[in-house]
């Protein structure tokens, strides 16, 4: 058997981690088991399905590169296939006539809540004569449910699940503005889609079960589901608004890598012994949605941090410059030029090591491109307040006068053989040479920022400061 997976988001928001991790589970089990992976857009609610949110979904999943087989599929343009099948349901009499007003739905919910039952369509049009029906009422079409026994899922992570059949009630197949629901809809374009494995959130769970009456009804041979447990934020409750931070696309704007992402995402409620660390390649080796925990798993951003800090340092630093550009130019509010773009690439292989995220790098970075006079924060203002003014006058002397090779090693051993001259400590002639040129009291290796800043450049500096 070919696997083919499928995820199917409803465009009413962005692409949510929840929904991401979904997607990758489907994708990795897919490539795994040699199958494929498609994308359903499930936008049959007109009045909350956005194209904004279309666009929103797929940038999310390129970004994160989890790319589909195929075309897309928009469950929109498939109603007549549902109506057919709904119409089919009704000719075998798997499906009936409801001519039930609001108000006698509305009375039905009120009348098994005081009661104490589960709130459901008490079946009242189920074996009724449709000439009984009421004038100017349309009807709606709905499953007639198995009511003896019982439905056995045997699912890939929950394990073998059971549900009374007398639990279920007769859902709305077609609505009496002769639209689809969701129940339908899913059952229909699955199957023709040859979906043979339905990986999804636990909160679907009890739909597999009503969604299996209209398998069994066409004599459609059930796909194998896979419900998977939802993310939990840090304090154990389903992840919402509340715990932070929740689309893909926000994470992207943060400076965090896609591939930090999916490798978080994919542990989440998955392992592959002790590694933390490791490529989509060997994830699509590795995976295997019946190692997926039964237990909700809890999203921890500082473990993502950390995660992404490890792909960071590792990146090439071209490739991490182009990422970090439009950050920066974000935060001066102009272009970068083609000598700040040589400062900036230069400089990358320390950036990297202090940064966690590309906005981390990018704020890091400013000080090479900003233009002069650079700003000085307010602790670098305090280091030049009072002695360090008098001591950035000894070094501007000296390195304009004295300095004849304007490198790392060589600016070191001179401000060193400077600082016995004085009387000083290096620290003493280093901070304040620091707060100059980076207006920060934090920075990489202060004569390689020297060397990286060049000569006039870093001359220029001492003067601004010293003027």
């Amino acid at each position: 058997m070919k696997v083919v997976t499928r995820f199917a988001p409803s465009p009413t928001g962005f692409l949510h981690v929840g929904g991401a991790r979904t997607a990758l589970f489907n994708l990795l089990y897919a490539r795994h088991c040699g199958g494929s992976f498609h994308l359903r857009i499930e936008d049959t609610d007109p009045l909350r399905s956005k194209a904004a949110s279309i666009d929103a979904i797929l940038a999310g999943l390129n970004w994160l590169n989890i790319l589909w087989n195929g075309d897309i599929i928009f469950q929109s343009k498939r109603y007549n296939r549902h109506i057919e099948v709904a119409y089919d349901l009704l000719k075998r009499g798997a499906a009936y006539y409801c001519y039930c007003t609001m108000q006698e739905l509305e009375e039905m919910r009120v009348a098994a809540k005081n009661a104490g039952r589960p709130i459901g369509y008490d079946g009242r049009w189920r074996d009724r004569d449709p000439r009984e029906a009421p004038q100017g009422v349309r009807p709606t079409i709905r499953l007639r449910v198995q009511r003896e026994g019982e439905t056995i899922l045997d699912d890939l992570v929950q394990g073998r699940v059971t549900v009374m059949n007398k639990q279920l009630d007769d859902m709305i197949l077609l609505r009496a503005d002769a639209t689809p629901t969701y129940m339908l809809s899913v059952v229909v374009d699955d199957h023709d889609m040859g979906v043979t494995h339905v990986i999804r959130g636990d909160d679907h769970l009890m739909n597999a079960f009503r969604q299996a009456q209209i398998y069994q009804a066409m004599g459609w041979e059930r796909p194998l589901f896979a419900h998977i447990p939802l993310i939990h934020g840090p304090d154990g409750t389903k992840l919402s608004k509340r715990h932070g931070v929740l689309g893909v696309e926000t994470y992207r704007k943060m400076g965090f890598l896609p591939e930090a992402v999916c490798n978080y995402l994919t542990r989440l409620g998955w392992s592959h012994g002790d590694m933390e660390i490791f490529t989509t390649e060997q994830a699509v080796t590795w995976f295997d949605v019946r190692d997926v925990g039964r237990s909700a798993a809890r999203f921890d951003i500082a473990k993502l941090t950390a995660i992404n800090a490890h792909y960071l340092r590792r990146k090439d630093d071209s490739h991490l410059m182009r990422l970090a550009l439009p950050h920066i130019e974000s935060l001066i509010g102009m272009s970068v030029e083609r000598v700040g773009r040589c400062r900036l690439e230069a400089a990358m292989p320390s950036l990297k090591l202090r940064a966690r995220t590309i906005s981390e790098l990018a704020k890091a970075a400013l000080f090479y491109v900003q233009p002069r006079p650079i700003p000085l924060d307010e602790k670098a203002c305090q280091q030049l307040a009072s002695v360090g003014r008098a001591i950035l006058t000894i070094l501007a002397e000296h390195l304009a006068g004295s300095v004849r090779v304007w490198e790392a090693q060589s600016l070191e051993d001179e401000i060193r053989q400077l600082a016995i001259e004085q009387n000083l400590t290096l620290g003493a002639l280093a901070r304040p040479l620091r707060a100059a040129l980076t207006g920060a009291v934090v920075s990489p290796p202060i004569f390689e920022v020297a060397q990286i800043l060049g000569r006039e450049e870093s001359l220029a500096r001492l003067y601004d400061v010293l003027a």
